[in-house]
């Protein structure tokens, strides 16, 4: 039996999903992000830099937290998606330091068939993400194409 991900018909507006899976952001994440993505601003990269700003200490980058967020939802809603059409209202709430764990909460906020196809559907959701304190750092929407388990 396939328990990775969910078919569309599985989904069911108005339901909230807690995600059971959480990550500590450590140093070397942070880093080897920062490297991959070329964002080698002195605020996620330099120690004395981020000290003397408002934090205080060096801050992860947002699009880290955004990535990691989406990627910690993937086994309960987008495991057998087609694609990700698209994410927005993207707003970080918080600022999110090394050694923070992060967690997530998806709520399905509607759902529809494929105006195209018939063998998928579309899945509308809005996610949560909260540090080891549950102050919500994040929040973003996004669009999946999810296929249908029976035509």
């Amino acid at each position: 039996m396939e328990t990775f991900g969910r078919w569309f018909e599985d989904f069911s507006v108005n339901e909230k999903i807690i995600h059971t899976k959480t990550k500590k952001i450590t140093d070397k994440d942070s880093r080897e992000f920062c490297f991959i993505t070329e964002n080698h601003h002195p605020l996620h990269t330099n120690e004395a830099y981020a000290k003397n700003t408002q934090h205080g200490k060096r801050v992860v980058a947002g699009t880290h937290v955004l990535s990691l967020a989406v990627g910690l939802t993937v086994a309960d809603i987008s495991g057998k998606a087609i694609a990700n059409l698209n994410y927005t209202d993207v707003e970080h709430q918080y600022p999110t330091y090394i050694n923070d764990v992060i967690s997530v909460e998806t709520t399905i906020i509607s759902k529809r068939d494929s105006k195209s196809k018939k063998d998928r559907g579309i899945v509308l959701v809005k996610t949560n993400a909260f540090n080891q304190k549950n102050q919500k750092i994040l929040t973003f929407t996004r669009k999946i194409l999810i296929p249908k388990k029976e035509i």
